[in-house]
């Protein structure tokens, strides 16, 4: 797979918002020894990390590329310090608990959610800063597929006479990089779709009416969806039918990048996009070849990437998300339009949807739905939603769920726990 994963440099982003967590209770009056998981880890090395994955969620929306990671350090089972992954080129979670504890770390237990990496990139090794320190044993969440790393921090440890334990809790660790791990395993961005629909499932009136459809809250947290995205991508027709700006305004964080799928060169220089498009850039993807054209586009702040076109003559996805991956894209939110999101679906590229519900009835003769033909005729060939959470956002619902089957992966598999 083509990445520049370089240090923790292969990134993160999908919104975590739903993650929860598993509360155990247990009668410690009967303990008679040290409670351990099949794992090999303590009770109280469990609960540390749990406690470092709510550690990991601060870094939501600044550590990408880089992935989410919290550490905790014990000393006779009590926590002493705490640290985790703020922003990419900060300091990474473990060196910050370290330094934290500063003396008290020698003979003392880390906690942490991925694998400690074992090389230079934008920060140093933190096996070497473990090692420095005098941790005695180190607990592990999982180890980190990428390259550079994949279990060699966990062998330099035990090569040092650390004591190491793998796996404790790993779906919880998990589950705070899905992106980074996707994108390491399929070479594709973790892709959500998002829409905002009337109660009758329409995009829009038959006017072509959007603006305004989703109230304010609704607003608000489709801006921190955006924040927690490495970026967001539409298709030529939603820039010609509502000029979006695609950047964060309503909400902490950064703008991400912005993604038009425009196989002709349509859009106008004058489009909003480009009014940002020096904090958030803006790539063009298309198949057109015309260079007077993509200069003065270029001029304007943006950026072309050319590809042969697919079959249909439009720009092919898999190249497209591939490219993504190799420029450090690894969660994409996808805002439309309807075409765009059905061939996210029809190609299996889709994992997660995110779909408000506005309290509207907006009938019309044209019906505009989020989706268009997905090739499925049968209701037994629908493509199923799982792990559906609904809640309510001001006077709107927010639905948000996995896709079953994206990449060949069943829900239960990247459930949260």
């Amino acid at each position: 797979m083509a990445t520049a994963a370089a240090g923790r440099v292969c990134p993160a982003g999908v919104c975590l918002r739903g993650l929860f967590m598993r509360l155990e209770v247990r009668d410690r009056g009967a303990e008679a020894a040290p409670d351990r998981s099949s794992h090999g880890a303590l009770a109280v090395e469990r609960s540390a990390t749990r406690a470092a994955c709510r550690l990991a969620l601060r870094g939501v929306g600044g550590t990408h590329p880089n992935p989410r990671v919290g550490a905790v350090i014990l000393r006779g089972g009590a926590t002493i310090a705490r640290g985790w992954h703020a922003r990419a080129g900060d300091p990474h979670a473990e060196a910050v608990a370290l330094t934290r504890a500063g003396a008290r770390a020698r003979g003392a237990t880390l906690v942490v959610t991925l694998e400690p990496c074992a090389h230079h990139g934008r920060t140093p090794p933190c096996v070497d800063a473990i090692l420095a320190a005098g941790i005695r044993r180190v607990v592990v969440g999982m180890i980190d597929p990428n390259p550079v790393v994949n279990g060699r921090g966990i062998e330099q440890l035990r090569r040092a006479g650390v004591d190491v334990v793998v796996g404790v809790l790993e779906s919880e660790c998990r589950s705070l990089n899905e992106p980074y791990l996707h994108a390491l395993a399929t070479g594709r961005p973790w892709v959500t779709l998002k829409a905002m629909v009337s109660l009758d499932g329409r995009l829009a009136t038959d006017a072509g009416e959007s603006r305004g459809l989703g109230g304010a809250e609704e607003q608000r947290l489709c801006h921190r969806l955006r924040a927690q995205h490495d970026a967001v991508l539409v298709g030529i027709g939603t820039v010609l039918a509502d000029d979006p700006r695609l950047t964060v305004r309503h909400a902490r964080g950064g703008s991400p990048r912005r993604i038009l799928l425009d196989s002709a060169l349509r859009v106008p220089e004058t489009a909003a996009l480009f009014e940002d498009a020096g904090g958030a850039p803006v790539v063009i993807a298309t198949t057109s070849r015309d260079e007077a054209r993509g200069r003065a586009l270029e001029q304007r702040g943006g950026r072309l990437w050319c590809f042969d076109p697919d079959p249909e003559g439009r720009v092919p996805l898999r190249p497209l998300l591939e490219r993504m991956v190799a420029e450090g894209i690894y969660a994409l939110l996808v805002e439309g339009g309807t075409a765009v999101h059905t061939a996210f679906l029809r190609a299996g590229f889709a994992n997660r949807v995110a779909i408000g519900i506005a309290p509207l009835l907006l009938g019309g003769r044209t019906p505009r739905s989020w989706t268009g033909d997905l090739g499925r005729g049968a209701l037994a060939d629908a493509i199923e939603i799982s792990d559906l959470r609904v809640r309510r956002a001001g006077r709107d619902l927010w639905l948000e769920g996995a896709v079953h089957g994206a990449d060949g992966v069943a829900p239960a598999e990247r459930r949260h726990v």
